[in-house]
């Protein structure tokens, strides 16, 4: 554990507790790859990357990968029994046929409302939704991992989302450093705080309501 709660790791470890048994689970760009590291114990779940890995597992330290297998993230990942290799096309068909049970994604903003903005900063020029847009719109649950705050401490769990929203209302769990916290309308529930967060100080640095869940 950090001084300031939950590492990155554990953050995506406390959140793939909540995969059942027999999920198909996205994991996109950034700290929600860090979930197939995670031991699960003997729960099956399958971990799905859009560029079309389908069944991997835990990112590969230096000397152990394999350079031409890579999940969403340009990580190299293992293979476990039964993954397969497929198209691009294959892989967004299986997201947009509903076959997603939850996606992990990261966010820069996630509202009380379930709302989430993650993919362009304020007063940023291009870019595009890529897609979270399929995913957001199409997977059963999104699940969001992010930093309690910005680097100038500013709250990134607020009533609304100031940047450009992904999504409106799709968002039913969000891990950060400081817990694990719901989407509930007008404010966020604690589910969970990390070890040594006390709910004032959690309090202090979210934007939107707190309340016990």
């Amino acid at each position: 554990m950090s001084e300031l709660g939950w590492t990155r790791q554990q953050m995506a470890d406390r959140l793939a507790q909540e995969f059942e048994e027999g999920w198909i689970v996205n994991l996109g760009v950034g700290i929600p790859t860090l979930c197939s590291n995670t031991d699960i114990g003997g729960k099956q779940i399958t971990y799905h990357a859009e560029n079309g890995v389908i069944g991997y597992g835990p990112v590969l330290p230096a000397g152990e990968e394999d350079l031409h297998l890579v999940n969403a993230g340009g990580q190299n990942v293992s293979l476990l029994p039964g993954a397969a290799i497929v198209h691009h096309a294959d892989s967004f068909g299986i997201i947009r046929g509903g076959h997603i049970d939850v996606t992990v994604m990261g966010a820069y903003e996630v509202a009380a409302s379930g709302d989430f903005a993650n993919w362009k900063v304020g007063g940023a020029k291009g870019g595009g939704i890529g897609g979270a847009m399929d995913l957001a719109a199409c997977a059963k649950r999104v699940y969001i991992i992010l930093e309690h705050t910005t680097r100038k401490g500013e709250p990134r769990l607020v009533p609304h989302c100031a940047l450009p929203v992904t999504a409106r209302g799709v968002v039913t769990l969000v891990a950060t450093n400081l817990g694990l916290f719901a989407p509930s309308g007008d404010a966020f529930e604690v589910h969970e705080l990390a070890p040594g967060i006390s709910f004032e100080h959690a309090a202090k640095l979210t934007g939107a309501p707190l309340k016990h869940g």
